[in-house]
């Protein structure tokens, strides 16, 4: 649970590795890092999310890269973030003393992160300051594979085996002979060190605490826009500010989460790269991020993803960050994984398979983007024509739906209703401004889609829709996102049905859901897996929806209350420990926090006199 005042408690770790629970995510809009309760950096990617890492010792402890900075007496710490930015802080205590380490990837002087334009200043701040007795600091940088360094009269150039690119420079206020030294610290006394990388920093004036107390006015000015009032503020308000660490500031992308193969669960084989952009994440990040007042991303958004179609030629489902397609799914043998859970895995296999909702996703986008009145460019409005009739043409065709199952396509039943979201929102937009095109046979198409999904899709026997349109298939909670994109009514009897049986068959216990139970639904993967945060959420929304409020505002409080102490979530949970599994931070765990307490601060409005 967020706890903006945590108390200290035990450093663990689990085969050798932090808890997932036990990490903090920073960020700069280009990269991010995690920070582990013990004061070490066990991840971190440069010059960008999705480039090898640098330092990944949380897929190996022993090979993968650590930037350590702690006590060797170590005995607890409690983290918790500046309010309302991405600066985090640990404070490690141990018999003889307690010392504050405060960390930032930092941003520019004056930096507007609304702004289409790069914020950051390619440079991660390690400050550390004891606050009581004496502490003997250790520092070591440990890239992975090695490196060379050379003494300068401003710190070392360090020069990373494994990534020749990169141009490292580590300066401090305190001397440094070589990558890892110790330092001695009475009350009172600081260690700052600062890691650059890409352009030279090294004759910059040295000036930590300036750097990192403009990073935290700028975190804090962007902000300052948040309108999210209602249930659970503080952990919004912390979801807001995690899904823009996931945010390509310049682009306009999002990564599904920073990290990549880490296991659902522990023991499995379901590692995958998330550091791309998926339209499908993405666009619901940009939606729940609208809702709050933040439409600059939802704008840069848009016209990224019209650029990387085109440059494309055809809808992918997911490309890099600059919008170029995804690199090949390889495994790296050399790293152990996450508690040994190998394999460890980069670039995606998932890239090339057919996802029909992208064209819902764009589409929806496009038309909430439009509503305030923008201005349609035509070039803007045959894009989105040529989407709309791509939906039209292939959503009877099969595909590997929204859960990229690796086993034969079928006609998803979710991936057929966004279709229908594609046509809907098309000859809205077409209808309201007074568009050229097939407006009339995209409204038509929708209807018939719509009646379609709620017939053709429903199961007599298991008095519930199914997951496939082409019959037969089990029981999905994707099906719980319908009535969300205004497919098909929240109350007509068969939604409020399959409402219920998701509830009741995919239960993984305490709120939790499976998104699908492998003996009925195989994917063409082996193993089963952990409960799948954003269907709880998904869940919430549909009580809402059909007005069991105050079942909804138990279930949402029982999920934010999973969250770690500094408000961050996985991808999934263990039902049996309560551990945290998968990538992480996820986006779409964190744009469930967001989208279900609009949902329920709107209903409760609704029925304030």
């Amino acid at each position: 649970m967020l706890d903006l005042d945590p108390p200290f408690r035990p450093v663990r770790h689990r085969e050798g590795y932090p808890p997932l629970e036990d990490l903090g995510l920073i960020g700069d809009g280009t990269t991010a890092a995690l920070v582990a309760l013990d004061g070490s950096i066990p991840w971190l990617c440069l010059p960008r999310f999705d480039s090898d890492p640098l330092l990944c010792g949380l897929l190996d402890r022993e090979r993968g890269g650590c930037f350590t900075l702690t006590t060797d007496d170590l005995r607890e710490a409690r983290q918790y973030y500046v309010p309302d930015t991405a600066v985090l802080v640990t404070e490690l205590r141990g018999p003889s003393g307690v010392v504050r380490i405060t960390d930032a990837l930092v941003l520019r002087a004056g930096a507007d992160l609304s702004d289409d334009a790069g914020g950051g200043r390619s440079e991660l701040v390690r400050s550390a300051v004891v606050l009581a007795g004496d502490v003997r600091l250790r520092a070591e940088l440990a890239p992975r594979g090695g490196g060379q360094v050379r003494v300068l009269g401003s710190g070392l150039e360090v020069r990373a085996s494994r990534r020749p690119d990169l141009r490292l420079h580590l300066r401090s206020d305190r001397p440094l002979t070589g990558l890892r030294t110790v330092h001695d610290l009475q009350e009172g006394e600081r260690l700052d060190l600062v890691l650059s990388w890409g352009r030279i920093h090294r004759h910059h004036r040295f000036d930590p605490e300036a750097m990192v107390r403009q990073t935290a006015d700028a975190w804090r000015r962007w902000m300052g826009a948040c309108t999210y009032r209602g249930p659970q503020e503080a952990l919004v308000r912390r979801s807001v500010i995690t899904l823009k660490l996931c945010d390509d500031w310049v682009n306009g992308s999002l990564v599904a989460a920073p990290t990549s193969s880490l296991p659902a669960p522990v023991g499995g084989v379901r590692n995958w790269d998330y550091r791309y952009t998926w339209i499908r994440d993405a666009a619901y990040a940009v939606f729940a991020l609208r809702r709050v007042g933040f439409a600059e991303e939802a704008d840069g958004f848009l016209g990224w993803v019209l650029d990387a179609f085109e440059q494309s030629g055809q809808p992918r489902i997911m490309y890099t960050l600059r919008g170029d397609p995804v690199p090949e799914e390889v495994v790296d043998a050399d790293l152990e994984g996450y508690r040994r859970s190998a394999p460890v895995r980069w670039g995606n296999g998932a890239a090339d398979q057919r996802q029909h909702d992208v064209y819902g996703e764009v589409l929806d986008c496009a038309d909430q983007w439009l509503l305030p009145g923008r201005d349609l460019q035509p070039a803007l409005w045959s894009g989105l024509s040529a989407l709309a009739e791509a939906a039209a043409n292939t959503w009877r065709q099969p595909d590997q739906g929204i859960w990229e199952v690796r086993s034969q396509g079928r006609v998803f039943t979710y991936s057929a209703g966004m279709c229908q979201v594609a046509l809907d929102r098309a000859a809205a937009i077409g209808e309201r401004l007074g568009l050229d095109g097939p407006i009339a046979r995209w409204r038509a198409t929708a209807e018939e889609l719509r009646r379609l999904i709620l017939e053709q899709a429903w199961d007599e026997e298991a008095q519930c829709l199914s997951e496939h349109l082409d019959g037969g298939g089990g029981l999905d909670a994707s099906l719980l996102a319908l009535p969300l994109r205004k497919v098909v009514p929240a109350d007509d009897p068969r939604m409020t049905a399959t409402t219920a049986a998701v509830a009741e068959r995919l239960s993984a216990g305490d709120g939790l859901l499976y998104r699908y139970l492998h003996d009925q639904s195989p994917d063409g993967l082996p193993g089963d897996e952990g409960a799948f945060l954003l269907c709880s959420f998904w869940l919430v929304d549909n009580l809402v929806l059909q007005g069991h409020r105050a079942r909804a505002e138990e279930l949402y409080a029982s999920l934010c209350a999973r969250a770690s102490p500094l408000g961050l979530l996985p991808e999934q949970i263990d039902p049996a420990t309560g551990a945290f599994a998968g990538n992480y931070p996820q986006a779409f765990s964190h744009i469930g926090v967001i989208a279900s307490g609009v949902n329920l601060a709107r209903a409760g409005a609704a029925r304030t006199p």
